[in-house]
């Protein structure tokens, strides 16, 4: 469920290689031609342009990119670019790295990418690192956090709808006994949720709404402080409802004392060809206010445009 605009009459790769080369030659950097192209090209057509690109001028784009491109405009532009499942593995050994680290990129890939997205992650990983993200994600973590997070990065779950009920009336009994006696990093909560089909995982997380009377969510925050806890509610949610996931990372970028466009960037980067439409409306039904206001009023300049040309907000 795509939002990006991609234009009826594609160019060539050629061409389109051909412009951006334009775009970085002369005394100042076309800004405005590189989104022209890059924020309008899907994955497949962004792949063959780099290809491209380098064939005819003995430089990968994404250095070209870097070395005409600055700051907050250069991250947006550079991670569009980049072929999905690079662009996931660039991020997961970010978020490893110590200044940088972040458990909620690392459960944000793993959970919300189907099976082979996740495979070619990993698969990515070890090509662009020659380690496996399973590794790094072990080394950089410790105790519950390791304990989901590296199930998590390493799953393929069943991607299918069938779904067993008696299945998941149990774990749904299992799940509430073990959060009723504060076991929250037990290896039976962990293994229903970082094995589980999202289907299957839906069903068990339906009943034990029904059965118990309250969403597992709720159950989860008895402790709205404990960092784990923040994780495993963020990660359930991104298994079944990633619209509002990346909806409160949005809201929390923008609605920040400075923006975070750390966050800002990765979501409209990895989304815009995703689950966009979904979010937007999400945004819009949370904050009665669009997406595309709430960016255009938190950013400026030719960041601005890049994104509001991801988001899908027309001609910028």
């Amino acid at each position: 469920m795509a939002t990006l605009k991609v234009p009826a009459h594609v160019p060539a790769p050629s061409e389109d290689a051909e412009q951006l080369r334009k775009a970085f030659e002369g005394w100042g950097t076309n800004e405005q031609l590189i989104i022209d192209i890059l924020a309008h090209r899907n994955a497949a057509q962004r792949n063959l342009i780099r290809k491209t690109y380098r064939e005819a001028y003995g430089e990968d784009l994404l250095k070209s990119l870097d070395e005409e491109l600055s700051s907050d405009f250069e991250r947006a532009v550079v991670l569009f670019t980049l072929d999905p499942a690079e662009r996931d593995a660039f991020l997961a050994h970010e978020a490893t790295k110590r200044f940088t680290s972040s458990h909620w990129v690392l459960m944000e890939i793993a959970c919300t990418r189907s099976s082979h997205e996740l495979f070619n992650v990993r698969k990515a990983y070890h090509d662009l690192y020659k380690k496996s993200l399973e590794e790094d994600v072990a080394h950089h973590t410790k105790g519950g956090y390791r304990k989901l997070l590296v199930p998590l990065v390493s799953a393929f779950r069943y991607q299918g709808e069938e779904v067993n009920m008696t299945l998941a009336r149990s774990e749904a009994k299992i799940l509430r006994e073990k959060i009723s006696d504060k076991q929250y990093s037990d290896e039976e909560v962990i293994r229903i949720v970082t094995t589980r089909s999202k289907a299957q995982l839906n069903a068990t997380l339906n009943h034990y709404n029904t059965a118990f009377g309250n969403a597992i969510n709720k159950d989860l925050k008895a402790d709205p402080e404990d960092e784990f806890l923040k994780l495993l509610r963020a990660a359930i949610k991104c298994l079944t409802v990633p619209e509002k996931y990346f909806e409160k990372v949005l809201r929390q970028a923008i609605n920040k004392l400075g923006t975070d466009e750390w966050a800002l960037t990765r979501v409209v980067a990895t989304r815009a060809e995703v689950d966009m439409v979904r979010i937007k409306e999400e945004y819009q039904r949370r904050n009665s206010v669009t997406l595309e206001k709430a960016i255009a009023g938190d950013t400026s300049g030719d960041y601005e445009k890049m994104l509001l040309a991801l988001i899908g907000a027309g001609d910028v």
